[in-house]
């Protein structure tokens, strides 16, 4: 499988009130890391695979100005999704580690088979992949109108919208 290697800085605004990193930012970086690998791998389109799991395990602080690496590769690429492993690194030591896995979904955000040709380059059996132009998605329904929504019913951006709403923040 491949591996890509994103550097990052902890800036203060990564941090809590307790001066070490907030537990979301962790996300965030697995995030910007599995992006920039499907980048590397040729594979732009990068909205047609909503979180269905999401697993992180904190092994050592991170304070602010401390420089990391944040490794990822796809783990597993099953038949509509794909489960990537990542770590955080402080002079290789881990600090953090955890699993996303993504669904792959159609125009109509149904799950949909992940392409051959990137499967086959997360595998490293192929070169960069032609992936199919943004324009040819459907334009996606804003935020809040039920559309969007990923495997299961979820939505990320509008769950936290309707927590942050129900909960009084």
């Amino acid at each position: 499988m491949v591996t890509h290697e994103e550097p990052v800085r902890v800036e203060f605004v990564d941090t809590d009130a307790g001066g070490r990193i907030h537990h979301t930012t962790a996300l965030r970086w697995a995030e910007r890391a599995e992006h920039q690998l499907l980048r590397a791998v040729g594979w732009p389109e990068l909205t047609t695979f909503p979180r269905r799991r999401v697993a992180v395990e904190f092994h050592a602080p991170l304070r602010f100005g401390d420089e990391v690496v944040v490794r990822i590769r796809a783990t597993t690429v099953g038949r509509t999704s794909i489960t990537y492993g990542w770590s955080v690194l402080r002079g290789g030591e881990v600090c953090v580690e955890g699993s996303t896995t993504c669904v792959h979904v159609d125009a109509d955000d149904r799950p949909s088979p992940v392409p051959d040709a990137l499967r086959a380059a997360l595998t490293g059996e192929a070169p960069a992949p032609e992936a199919p132009a943004p324009e040819a998605r459907a334009p996606q329904a804003p935020a809040g109108t039920g559309a969007g929504r990923g495997p299961g019913g979820s939505d990320v951006t509008e769950n936290w919208t309707t927590l942050s709403a129900s909960s009084g923040a």
